[in-house]
């Protein structure tokens, strides 16, 4: 007995899944933006609360963390389909790091977090939105293992433009010190931590090209603060 071939009805009736995971993926992380600026306003709302300041510190910061996870995961998956480019324009770079510090300052309030920036007055070329998810994921690590002090930095360094997010904290420990570009394949699945938001920052610094030379990230220990440092480096 032969088996049919598949019509066209068929094809066009076949689920598929990655395309209903990214629609999910996006819907979610929109409702999860207005639920953070909700949360903001409620936060102002409450001002004055002391018994419920601690609880709602750490429902902003998991609906935050959620938020980061979910761009990451639709920028990996049109990262896969080939979907996923940057595009470059100049901005001043004190400007857009302050800008972006703004949206975290409620947060950082609350926990009694100091956060400073250390920029050097230059302008830079680079895919403002890809570039705020990767620091908004970086700062709200560093919102986990510091102590009390966050540390923004951007200067041109051998022709690069490095962004830096440092921290007071313990530092990374060494199976997670790295410099490069950190390729998919080389994600353990298996741990408890998959780094996939340190493979969305890499992808993300190496969509930033100029002739041969494209960005990368470096994660080390030490710094002005002694703890973590992380750092995208963009040509």
């Amino acid at each position: 007995m032969t088996k049919a071939s598949p019509t066209a009805s068929d094809n066009e009736d076949r689920i598929d899944f990655s395309m209903v995971l990214a629609s999910a993926v996006h819907d979610m992380k929109n409702s999860l933006g207005m639920l953070l600026n909700s949360l903001d306003e409620l936060r102002d709302e409450m001002e004055g609360s002391a018994s419920s300041a601690s609880r709602f510190n750490t429902l902003q910061y998991e609906a935050e963390r959620m938020h980061n996870d979910l761009v990451q995961l639709l920028g990996i998956y049109r990262l896969g389909e080939d979907h996923l480019s940057a595009h470059i324009e100049e901005h001043f770079v004190p400007d857009f790091l302050e800008e972006h510090l703004a949206r975290h300052s409620p947060l950082l309030e609350g926990l009694g977090i100091q956060c400073r920036i250390e920029a050097e007055d230059i302008n830079g070329f680079f895919d403002a939105d890809l570039l705020t998810g990767v620091l908004n994921n970086t700062i709200n690590n560093a919102l986990r293992y510091t102590r009390s002090q966050i540390r923004l930095t951007a200067q041109q360094r051998e022709g690069y433009l490095v962004l830096g997010v440092e921290d007071d904290g313990q530092g990374y420990p060494d199976s997670m010190q790295h410099s490069g570009t950190i390729r998919f394949g080389a994600l353990d699945f298996n741990s408890g931590s998959t780094s996939l938001g340190l493979y969305f920052a890499s992808s993300v610094a190496a969509l930033h090209r100029e002739g041969e030379r494209r960005g990368s990230i470096q994660l080390h220990n030490g710094g002005e603060l002694g703890g973590g440092v992380f750092e995208i480096w963009l040509p």
